[in-house]
């Protein structure tokens, strides 16, 4: 966190209108998404000085912030895939506690599905062959292949199953049964998982996460606008951000992911624990993503994943970590960097706003402390975020 004395806290949070929206252009639902922000908070557009996007425009966040009407005098448009929306957050709050701004605004939105459908643009299969990626694109890796490499390689090396893998998408689906909002609700078991058509070996069709339009914003403010806000305060204990690699050739060890160093900062800087934690939000394109960040948290030692995950752990109804409490990129939601929406689950479980899907502690309480954790690339980058319900 930053030098300065200042405490930040969010007090806003909110979805645009999410799964299949095929009348709304990406300005659209970044528009959406601000104003239910602003309005679950309580404040006036007016008070916003901080704007923070990516992934839209030929200047983000220049001409998102024009749609908006909006002129701040600090901006931040950090670009590293998934994980934007942490690292962002982060750098709001460095910048809240340092006096340089006193509300920002963190905003995205994406009409992926509704774009392949009309034509717009076709599926991303890479990011691209200059730089770096130009030795590894002749070769066929693709984005996703490339993660299911990573799978491969934890599973020669830790005796993790395929089946274990599954059952990361079954509970996410279990969970998204609860979640009105969410993309997909009807429960899956394992072998539906195992069953489906093959994308990039060991991953079928289930392992990977949906394809949706939506968007999402988050308002962080100083403390001292807290008492004019709606909602209670969630406060932002601590945050951690690593980049690792670029190129796959690069990555030391394809069973450790950017996790393993951003979350060991965020816990020690927010003065916590794993074991403190009562629920986890975790980016899951991949249903290996999930599966290896909850051992680079923290949450059990390396190599143990597999068994984690069994057994329902991961479950709000009954599980010992609930994670992924809205269903996931793998069953609610995934217009793309899609980050800033485990923020906006992380807010709504601690202020104890999330319906059928809410989490309660073993003594019925509402959660007091939660993690939000950011992948992006191919496991390239890491942001994660601790926060606490006052």
């Amino acid at each position: 966190m930053g030098r300065g004395s200042r405490k930040a806290a969010v007090v806003g949070v909110a979805l645009s209108d999410c799964g299949r929206v095929d009348d709304a252009t990406p300005y659209a639902l970044h528009a959406q998404a601000a104003r239910r922000a602003l309005a679950d908070a309580g404040l006036d557009r007016a008070v916003v000085d901080g704007f923070a996007s990516a992934g839209l425009g030929t200047l983000a966040p220049v001409e998102v912030a024009e749609y908006l009407g909006l002129r701040p005098t600090w901006v931040d448009s950090t670009s590293v895939g998934g994980a934007t929306w942490e690292v962002m957050a982060a750098h709001a709050a460095d910048a809240i506690a340092a006096g340089h701004a006193n509300a920002v605004l963190l905003v995205y939105g994406s009409t992926a599905r509704a774009d392949i459908r009309a034509g717009r643009r076709t599926g991303t299969l890479s990011f691209g062959a200059r730089g770096p990626l130009q030795f590894e694109a002749p070769y066929g890796h693709t984005l996703i292949a490339k993660y299911a490499m990573a799978a491969r390689r934890h599973m020669i090396g830790y005796g993790t199953t395929i089946e274990q893998l599954a059952q990361v998408a079954v509970q996410a689906r279990a969970n998204a049964a609860l979640n009105p909002e969410a993309m997909f609700r009807d429960p899956i078991t394992v072998d539906d998982v195992l069953s489906g058509p093959m994308v990039a070996d060991p991953f079928t069709k289930l392992h990977c996460c949906l394809r949706s339009d939506g968007g999402a914003a988050v308002l962080l403010a100083a403390e001292e606008y807290v008492r004019d806000c709606r909602t209670a305060p969630v406060r932002i204990l601590g945050t951690g951000e690593h980049v690792s690699h670029a190129a796959m050739s690069e990555w030391p060890d394809f069973t450790v992911s950017p996790a393993a160093v951003s979350g060991r900062l965020a816990f020690q800087r927010a003065g916590v624990t794993p074991a403190d934690v009562d629920f986890a939000e975790i980016y899951d394109a991949f249903t290996y993503m999930t599966l290896v960040t909850l051992e680079d948290l923290g949450f059990c030692t390396k190599g143990e994943g597999g068994a984690f995950v069994e057994e329902g752990r991961l479950l709000v109804r009954g599980g010992e970590l609930p994670v992924n409490t809205d269903g996931g990129g793998l069953s609610a939601q995934h217009p793309g960097m899609r980050g800033l929406f485990l923020l906006v689950e992380a807010v709504r479980q601690l202020r104890g706003e999330a319906g059928e899907r809410q989490v309660r502690t073993r003594d019925g309480g509402l959660p007091r402390l939660g993690v939000a954790s950011g992948t992006g690339g191919w496991f390239c980058s890491s942001g994660t975020v601790v926060l606490a319900r006052d």
